[in-house]
């Protein structure tokens, strides 16, 4: 089992729950893809932490839109 410390996951991106969210996002991405179930593969958030750690994951952060109400 590997283990991502913070400072893995921070070189490419802003903070450690940002890190954690874009990986999470991009698992499930992965999870849409077919895959070939008769061979052993890593899971999805351990391949989505490893390409975030190498800088292979671009993203963008879209700030919420508010209501206009208020």
């Amino acid at each position: 089992m590997q283990v991502f410390t913070p400072s893995d996951v921070t070189q490419h991106a802003t903070n450690k729950y940002l890190s954690v969210l874009v990986a999470a996002k991009f698992a499930r991405v992965l999870n849409e893809f077919p895959r070939d179930r008769s061979k052993a593969e890593k899971k999805l958030t351990t391949r989505a932490l490893e390409d975030l750690s190498r800088g292979d994951i671009e993203y963008r952060v879209v700030p919420r839109r508010r209501p206009r109400g208020e």
